[in-house]
């Protein structure tokens, strides 16, 4: 008899956790990046349409495939075909690496919340030097919010070569991280403007970029969830609410960013204003008053006219002031989270407050998605009879959590923000459009578009339309196909990959290229994750060759 596997307790909780999987910290620091760099709000006609064509389908199927087979990503693809097992594998492999580096994010975000009760917010102003003469001249060079990010936060060395040591805070910032996703998931899974860049391909690439990594196609997460499903859920349902409600989220962060842009640009536009008005008032002896940001302009010509001396010796020191280029700052990641957020919120009123509820939001996301990202490792484990029969869920979660904590204290040395952006870069992205490929092909011409089909109507009770069935066959593969080749291409034509660098005696970011340990490094985070889908095929192969050997008849 099969074992009786357990269901949500309602299928609200089942949408729910994949909203609260998809929707991340990509909605909050990636979606309003791109609509910046891309046009603004002509960003969402490629987006849309990348939604409609490769999103929605992809998910729609990921959650149909899990629901069906009732098993994690490795036995799913494995009841499909035994050839198919790497790619379970794979998006196990890939998972794993994503929940090593991603929790740092929490502990970062943990950080900032303890640090957020004080008053001043400790990143609102730069620290006294040992002499107590002036400010530390790396917090002068760059701005108060970079330097407690840069140096107090992650205490970052001039290069990923200078390894550093253990910062211990956070350090313990992350074991309370992983303490607390084990907490949520020790009872189980199933309890938790321009429109000209329209004709610019990179914009419909990461669009669509966008749109599969938002949705967390290819971990394995949505497998997992929908595999705890009642088999008769209307998981097509469940998939257009999802996909919705995760752009939407999108569109919304975006809103809330661009406010935040503004905010940030005039303020820091009018201080750069009054810094010149200051340099200029007490250089040339003027009086008090008598120059405004709206004769500043008239005021220096006048000047570098009448005194061309004395200007010529102050010019190099008056800042050019422009509010289009504070607008046209485009940052992202964690540039955007740790930085730009926290420079809008120490000019607010209650800054204290404001801080404290952008921190909690931050973790809210992160814990969710680390929710969804270590389900998709534990299913299958915990599906393995073998595992299960030595050891309880307890103990293998609990086995997890330690053993991805221990690797990513790694992230938390002087050099780790390298390490992390390493793995922020490359541990996903070319092996996940390789993973979702293979599923479709798989689903679609191994296993058999009609038969699945024919399951899914069984299950359900309601047939799969043709738009279903056009975008799985047809028009999903081929779009994937088109990323893949985009960024084979993009890596090749780039050359030796780059990175930043903080350098304290500048006070600013500069680029370096990686080391050749470094590329190593990348290139088997990609390879160890793609490679078990051809490796464990080839073994299945040669094991059914081998059997077959074994039993044939001696003439």
């Amino acid at each position: 008899m099969e074992k009786v596997r357990p269901q949500w307790g309602h299928q609200r909780q089942f949408v729910l956790a994949c909203i609260s999987y998809a929707v991340g910290l990509g909605n909050v620091w990636r979606f309003p990046y791109l609509c910046q760099l891309y046009g603004g709000g002509s960003f969402l006609v490629p987006y849309l349409i990348m939604l409609f064509v490769e999103g929605m389908p992809l998910l729609y199927m990921e959650l149909a495939v899990g629901q069906r087979m009732r098993q994690g990503s490795i036995g799913a693809w494995r009841t499909i075909s035994p050839y198919l097992s790497g790619v379970g594998i794979a998006s196990v492999v890939v998972s794993f690496f994503g929940t090593i580096y991603y929790n740092v994010i929490n502990a970062w975000s943990f950080w900032y919340l303890f640090h957020s009760f004080q008053d001043p917010l400790p990143w609102s102003v730069c620290p006294l030097n040992g002499n107590h003469t002036g400010y530390e001249e790396e917090c002068e060079k760059a701005s108060s919010t970079q330097y407690f990010w840069y140096r107090k936060t992650l205490n970052i060395s001039p290069s990923i070569q200078e390894t550093g040591g253990l910062q211990w805070e956070p350090a313990l910032c992350l074991i309370l991280a992983w303490l607390m996703v084990y907490l949520c998931i020790l009872r189980g899974t199933e309890s938790t403007g321009k429109i000209e860049q329209l004709a610019n391909p990179k914009t419909w690439v990461n669009a669509a970029t966008q749109i599969f990594f938002s949705l967390g196609l290819g971990f394995g997460s949505l497998i997992a969830f929908a595999s705890y499903n009642e088999p008769s859920s209307n998981c097509q349902k469940h998939a257009i609410t999802v996909s919705l409600i995760n752009s939407s989220t999108s569109i919304f962060a975006s809103i809330v960013t661009f406010s935040i842009y503004g905010f940030k640009a005039t303020f820091n536009y009018e201080s750069c204003l009054n810094k010149v008005i200051l340099l200029l008032t007490n250089s040339f002896d003027l009086e008090d008053g008598s120059v405004t940001a709206s004769n500043l302009e008239q005021v220096k010509d006048y000047l570098a006219s009448t005194d061309p001396s004395r200007y010529s010796e102050v010019f190099p020191l008056i800042k050019n002031c422009s509010l289009e280029s504070e607008l046209d700052t485009a940052v992202q990641g964690t540039g955007l989270a740790f930085i730009v957020y926290t420079e809008a919120i120490k000019n607010m009123e209650v800054s204290q407050l404001w801080s404290v509820l952008y921190f909690f939001m931050l973790l809210v996301l992160g814990i969710g998605s680390m929710l969804g990202n270590t389900a998709a490792i534990l299913t299958p484990l915990t599906d393995s009879k073998l595992i299960t029969s030595h050891l309880p869920k307890e103990a293998i979660s609990g086995l997890l959590c330690l053993i991805s904590c221990a690797v990513g204290l790694v992230f938390t040395m002087e050099a780790g923000n390298y390490w992390f952006d390493i793995f922020n870069e490359y541990a996903a992205t070319l092996s996940l459009l390789l993973i979702v490929l293979v599923e479709t092909i798989a689903l679609c011409y191994v296993y058999g578009l009609r038969r699945f089909e024919n399951e899914l109507q069984a299950m359900t009770g309601r047939a799969l339309n043709w738009y279903w069935k056009a975008m799985w066959a047809c028009v999903s593969p081929l779009l994937i196909i088109g990323l893949l080749l985009f960024y084979l291409s993009d890596y090749i034509l780039t050359g030796t990959l780059q990175y930043q660098a903080w350098d304290a005696t500048q006070g600013q970011l500069v680029t370096k290229d990686y080391p050749a340990y470094a590329l190593a490094v990348i290139g088997l985070l990609v390879a160890s994750s793609t490679m078990c889908i051809p490796l464990v095929a080839l073994g299945i192969f040669i094991m059914h060759r081998y059997k077959r050997g074994d039993t044939a008849p001696v003439a």
